[in-house]
């Protein structure tokens, strides 16, 4: 006895006639027919009485009849959870976040995983630009937010979530010659700088290279707003992000030099040959969103 012939009967229940449960159940009359008496046959039991007015059912039929419905109503059930468990994400996403980078794109990410898929546990990491892009690229991380000033690797695949320029800043009253910024001047000054693995370290090694000289001090700081204030207190000349070093010339806080890297990019990478993996579509879906 299958799962048809107890709809077939529940519909000739309902019903009281062959034809309008045929109809119900989108069988042929002799289907219905058919399916009825593989129950009674199966079962050893008369389920219904065939009067003028149609199908009544027996006394057998009627104690069968909630039976029956209930067993329907469990596999709807059944079905209806194993969909659940189907489009339902569970896991871990190992989640890059290079520092001073995407943090909008980070919330909307972190907010979207937790409003759709709250089964799905995000682990947060930090780090600079180039550890997050080889955490993704040697599988210690699932994915990541970083800024990238050159071509990311062809083994990643990206999804670019906007992009930046990186100034060169130093405090107010910075002497900046018409045709051009004193780089004599500027290598005696503290610099104030990440490591050359963040996108500013590297837009500050390519100044060095491409000037002939190294600052004879360098203040290592990996925190924007710290580099900030160092640069407005005149300790020293830094590299920032375009909004912060906008802000910062429009409140007076130092003076833009110039334009250390144009075109920085921030990305959300994961591997290419993972981009079918539930989990990194999810997320790449919801990254593509906010664009």
């Amino acid at each position: 006895m299958d799962i048809q012939q107890l709809r077939t009967f529940v519909a000739v229940a309902r019903e009281g006639s062959i034809t309008r449960a045929s109809e119900r159940v989108h069988l042929s009359q002799p289907a219905v027919s058919a399916h009825i008496k593989a129950m009674e046959d199966t079962l050893g039991l008369a389920l219904f009485e065939r009067t003028p007015r149609g199908m009544d059912l027996t006394r057998d039929g009627e104690r069968l009849l909630e039976r029956a419905e209930q067993t329907l109503a469990a596999h709807r059930a059944l079905l209806e959870e194993a969909a659940r468990i189907k489009s339902t994400l569970t896991g871990r996403l190992r989640l890059g976040m290079g520092c001073n980078s995407g943090t909008e794109a980070l919330g909307y990410l972190m907010t979207g995983f937790a409003e759709r898929y709250p089964q799905v546990d995000v682990v947060l990491r930090h780090g600079t630009s180039r550890s997050i892009a080889e955490g993704v690229r040697n599988g210690s991380l699932d994915a990541g937010f970083y800024n990238e000033t050159g071509e990311p690797e062809t083994d990643l695949s990206v999804v670019e979530i906007s992009r930046f320029a990186i100034y060169l800043a130093g405090p107010p009253g910075t002497a900046v010659a018409k045709d051009g910024p004193d780089w004599r001047r500027l290598a005696d000054l503290p610099w104030i700088c990440p490591a050359p693995d963040t996108c500013c370290g590297e837009a500050a090694e390519a100044l060095f290279c491409r000037h002939n000289f190294r600052p004879e001090r360098i203040i290592s700081v990996d925190r924007e707003q710290v580099t900030r204030t160092l640069i407005a207190g005149g300790v020293g000349v830094g590299l920032l992000h375009a909004d912060a070093a906008r802000e910062s010339e429009a409140t007076g806080e130092v003076e833009l030099i110039c334009d250390a890297q144009a075109a920085t990019r921030l990305l959300f990478a994961c591997l290419g040959e993972r981009v079918d993996d539930p989990l990194l579509r999810a997320a790449n879906a919801i990254v593509t969103a906010t664009l």
